[in-house]
């Protein structure tokens, strides 16, 4: 991979403002869907399959007056007088209302068939209102038209309050904490880059991904069921991995631009190294967003696949625009001292005097030193201290938001408080029973004898309505509960009338009774997400092992580093339930609801959670791993490695926080319990587990940190995430610059036989492009491996192994899809004929024996040689296996047809422990 994107870096820095003119294309082309769309998100959460949702879903279709979406009207006197004395003004709002295009219906509180609820002394009345279908299918303009309509109804002895579901918003809230943590990001790139110019650039292409993917969003939602809470979770993730992931390139093109490095190989460079860490890091991020799937909730998987493609956008941005941009700023990106003493001394940097002064030590080693003097002590701290900020969550409850988690001051959030006072806190969270009483003779008694059994329950404190729908075959009982909608005492009702469910069927011969509604929905949702907590937390903690093991070829560092993660995820669920339930800080976070958070909070957080860990832990320990491979020093290299990396990551953590910090100051309940999380998740792990527990256990654990067994290591896949193979890339371009292109080229290459015996070379040589060469061995496995190693089939243990620009293992792909392989007893001719395309001069033609090429050229007469001399002559290199050691007569028959004998040379081929496999 690294291969590849240093190549990819070069490009987009040569290509430069083209690149930059698509970026910008695409997002006013996905501007102009999302604006010609019109789509609007859902507030509404379903969750098919659970009783709740099939209980809504039948009410829509056998009682729509009870299907749609709910409005409530309080009417409260100001003098003591009843309700009574002011029907006359009361029942001309409801009229009103009812004349609002997609109202439904909304009755008279005062009439007998449908009478509003009073409180205990008649001063206040509950009027309820029902509209044409779910939000979104009635119009947009309707709620505004009605709270219009209620407002105009205050009068001094007279005060009207609306509220309900019809008041639910899809808006995103937006204030101004999130521009404010969008400048303390900007604040903190100026410092670490030291200068403004860099540091707008990560702003600049986080605001282009994340645009892109919200307008997109938009204009999908035109489509598909999205919830309105999806473009603010992706909003916040790709701001932060998007300016995280920038800053990681950014980062380390300014290093090697201090070092005197040129423009382009610096930008190719970074995008090599740093690059290929922001890839892994997406990756893992993405991977653990679609693996809420797991849930098999549409919505929450909806949102992972949301956010998932938010941060895959940011990650193209990174390693497409942002070299781009990069190529086109130059040396200005260049620190300005630098590029002065470049200037005073012809382009080039003198090297530096040791005798002058004392250097400064690295950012961290004070650090680094202090925590690893005393592994075990630094070990024991940060377990005590991490797992003390986590004992709240075991108060964390979790809930889906209602009108009581508005904000205060809001028309929804007034009349929740209100009917809480004057009704109590089961009005704002009914619960609908219904039943299928189709097959009973006498539908007004059953659904009387229905009433009689809920209201004996001790948690139900008023039946609303018990009625049959039109048709008398479908039973609705509206029941308040005594609780509010998140109290345990209403999850019991609902759990004690669903048990209850069969029993009545029996008895009065009815069937499908169901208890639903909002509050009954919500807390389905709430049993699933609980439920899927644990396989979802197994499915993480299982990637970042294979993941980790991956990557550092250790078994104990992705150990450390998997339970480092727990240790974050349960700080930020304890830290969140201070808040949240404990109330505190809630005033310098602009909280103003304590209780049950959002349902989806802690799945999201584990997952967005998971990601950044493993983002800090390849950039720390990747550093330090390389160090040790270097220098077999295990107590040093974390030292070098920590130093390397710690500013960076320092700046990267502060960002990430102070970008979710500005999205709790925006006061919307649904999202603030999430930032919450995910910044102190990043806090403590950055800081605590990253910086502080990593350094000390791999110090405790010594050189064993880095040991992998050989079965093991043997059955994982090898992935360059820091760019290990950029070397090699480097170095073969050096040799071609100084001795020429070559279509084959071999330098202490060591290959493994088919066989399992003595593996094959070393070898080393080179031959040029348009050269036909034929392999000559009576080791068949030998040969074999030879052409099955530059067909890109197999991989070499040691050594450099070229084909033109590419190298074996990196980019193993690349060379398979230029080489055409004609096995044993094919047609050569024919084949040959499919050799066809404009870069024919990178082309490999492997033909595993001889004798086929040979009877080709005697059955075909001169179109087979006529054939290969032309491919030859275009640039294309053919390797032929020969079955003897010597030239045989096909061969010398072969070298005597061509145009141009001197293409074709030999490699005389066979196994021994000395190296004497050459090119001859």
């Amino acid at each position: 991979m690294s291969s590849s994107l240093y190549r990819l870096g070069r490009a987009m820095a040569a290509a430069g403002w083209k690149i930059v003119a698509l970026w910008t294309a695409l997002l006013i082309a996905v501007a102009a869907f999302a604006f010609g769309l019109k789509g609007s998100f859902s507030t509404e959460f379903e969750i098919p399959g659970t009783e709740g949702q099939a209980g809504i879903d039948n009410l829509a279709t056998r009682f729509p007056e009870m299907g749609g979406t709910s409005g409530q009207v309080v009417f409260r006197t100001t003098d003591g007088t009843t309700v009574d004395e002011l029907q006359g003004p009361i029942e001309e709002t409801m009229t009103a209302i009812g004349e609002v295009e997609g109202v439904e219906v909304a009755p008279s509180p005062f009439d007998e068939l449908s009478p509003g609820t009073r409180n205990q002394d008649d001063t206040a009345l509950i009027a309820q209102f029902q509209m044409d279908g779910q939000i979104g299918e009635f119009p947009a303009s309707a709620p505004s038209e009605v709270l219009e309509i209620v407002e105009s109804a205050n009068t001094a002895q007279l005060e009207a309050h609306l509220g309900g579901q019809v008041l639910s918003s899809a808006e995103i809230p937006f204030s101004i904490g999130e521009v404010l943590g969008i400048v303390a990001a900007l604040i903190i790139l100026a410092i670490i880059f030291r200068s403004f110019l860099p540091a707008i650039i990560p702003i600049v292409t986080a605001v282009v991904g994340v645009g892109i993917s919200m307008l997109a969003l938009v204009a999908l939602s035109a489509g598909v069921d999205i919830p309105s809470v999806t473009t603010a979770l992706g909003a916040m993730l790709g701001l932060a991995v998007g300016i995280d992931y920038a800053l990681f390139i950014l980062h380390r093109h300014r290093g090697n631009l201090e070092r005197g490095d040129d423009v382009s190989e610096s930008i190719g460079t970074s995008l090599a190294t740093s690059g290929s860490a922001v890839i892994f890091a997406g990756i893992a991020v993405i991977i653990a967003l679609v693996g809420l799937f797991v849930t098999r909730i549409p919505f929450v998987t909806i949102m992972g696949i949301a956010a998932a493609a938010t941060v895959a956008l940011s990650v193209l941005v990174a390693v497409t625009m942002l070299p781009a941009i990069m190529g086109i700023l130059g040396e200005r990106l260049r620190p300005r001292k630098v590029r002065r003493l470049r200037a005073d001394n012809g382009g080039t940097l003198p090297q530096e005097d040791p005798s002058t002064g004392t250097r400064r030590k690295p950012f961290g080693t004070t650090w680094v030193r202090l925590v690893t003097k005393v592994p075990a002590l630094t070990i024991l701290l940060v377990v005590i201290g991490v797992g003390a900020l986590a004992v709240p969550l075991k108060d964390l409850e979790l809930a889906l938001p209602d009108q009581g988690t508005e904000q205060p001051g809001t028309p929804a959030r007034e009349t929740y408080d209100l009917i809480a006072e004057e009704f109590g806190p089961g009005y704002n969270g009914p619960l609908l029973v219904t039943a299928d009483i189709i097959n009973t003779t006498d539908p007004l008694g059953v659904v009387e004898a229905l009433e009689t059994e809920i209201a004996s329950h001790p948690d139900v404190r008023e039946i609303q309505i018990a009625t049959p729908n039109r048709g008398a075959d479908l039973a609705v009982i509206a029941v308040v509960p005594e609780g509010g909608p998140t109290e345990q005492s209403t999850k019991d009702l609902v759990q004690d009338l669903r048990e209850a469910g069969p029993s009545w069927e029996e008895e009065f011969s009815i069937s499908e009774v169901t208890v639903t509604g909002a509050t009954a929905v919500g807390i389905d949702v709430t049993d699933m997400l609980s439920k899927a907590l644990l396989p979802f937390a197994i499915f993480v903690v299982g990637l970042s092992l294979i993941l980790l093991m991956v990557v550092f070829r250790s078994v104990w560092v992705p150990i450390k580093a998997s339970l480092g993660y727990l240790l974050s995820v349960g700080a930020a669920f304890g830290v969140t339930a201070m808040v949240f339930e404990y109330g505190w800080f809630n005033g310098p976070l602009f909280v103003s609801v304590n209780g049950p958070v959002v349902a989806f909070m802690p799945i999201f957080v584990m997952g967005v959670l998971f990601g950044l860990a493993m983002d800090y832990e390849v950039f720390l320990v990747s550093r330090m791993r390389e160090e040790f491979v270097r220098t077999g020093d295990a107590k040093g290299a974390i030292e070098r490695g920590f130093t390397g990396s710690a500013p960076v990551v320092t700046a990267a953590a502060l960002i990430m926080v102070v970008v979710f910090t500005g999205f709790i100051t925006s006061g919307w309940f649904m999202l603030q319990p999430i930032a919450v999380g995910l910044a102190v998740g990043v806090l403590v792990d950055a800081f605590v587990v990253r910086m502080t527990l990593v350094p000390a256990v791999l110090a405790l654990l010594g050189p064993r940190a880095w040991s992998l067994p050989g079965w093991l290591d043997r059955l994982l896949p090898t992935v360059d995430v820091e760019g290990e193979g950029l070397e090699h890339v480097l170095e073969h371009r050096d040799w071609t610059e100084h001795n020429g292109r070559a279509s084959l080229r071999l330098d202490g290459a060591v290959v493994p036989t088919p066989d399992g015996g003595e593996p094959l070379g070393p070898l080393s040589g080179s031959i040029a492009p348009g050269t036909l060469l034929v392999v000559r061995s009576t080791d068949d496995a030998a040969r074999a491996a030879l052409l099955s190693l530059i067909g890109g089939r197999i991989k070499p243990t040691e050594g450099v192994v070229a084909l033109h620009d590419r190298l074996l293992p990196q980019d193993t792909g690349v060379i398979q899809a230029r080489t055409h392989w004609i096995p044993s007893g094919a047609d050569v001719s024919s084949r040959l004929e499919d050799v066809t395309g404009r870069d024919l001069a990178r082309r490999i033609v492997v033909i595993e024996q001889i004798e086929d090429l040979a009877h080709a050229a005697t059955v075909s007469g001169d179109r087979t040689v006529a054939q290969l001399d032309a491919l030859l002559e275009r640039g294309v290199t053919v390797v032929v296996g020969s079955r003897s050691e010597q030239a045989l007569d096909a061969e010398r028959h072969l070298r005597a047809s061509l145009q141009d004998p001197t293409r074709l040379t030999a490699l005389a081929l066979h196994r021994s422990p000395a190296p004497e496999g050459a090119l001859v």
